[in-house]
């Protein structure tokens, strides 16, 4: 529970409380704070034990998850693939365009065979970078 918290952070909370509470108040106060956090946590369990046996036996918090319990629930598999093809024919056609650019890059990077030199680049660079239009 206390993960995240160093010895120190614990003595300056100890500390505040001490303050804030008194020495009399304190052990009081900190068996109340016990008690809730085992009440929250038993409603917790009993919530997901509920809704575990209401939808199922197969059942996780993570499939409260609007996109997840669609999917799940109400998509049969033909339906996802139908929905997921556009986005994979995008993502094909994507890393296509991403080879096709990097064969350009390497193909410019190479000194020209005629002359010997590199060939002029920022005719190419002007025609695919739009200065004015961004």
């Amino acid at each position: 529970m206390f993960e995240n918290l160093g010895w120190s952070e614990i003595i300056v909370l100890a500390l505040i409380g001490l303050f804030v509470f008194g020495p009399d108040r304190l052990p009081k106060v900190i068996g109340e704070a016990g008690r809730m956090l085992r009440t929250l946590r038993q409603m917790a369990r009993g919530a997901s034990a509920e809704l575990r046996d209401e939808l199922g036996t197969d059942f996780e918090i993570e499939d409260l998850h609007p996109k997840r319990f669609v999917r799940k629930h109400l998509l049969s598999e033909e339906d996802e693939a139908a929905l997921r093809k556009p986005l994979r024919d995008a993502m094909r056609d994507f890393e296509e365009l991403q080879h096709v650019d990097e064969v350009t890059e390497a193909y410019r990077d190479e000194p020209s065979s005629s002359n010997g030199k590199a060939p002029d680049t920022t005719k190419s660079r002007a025609a695919r970078y739009d200065d004015d239009a961004t």
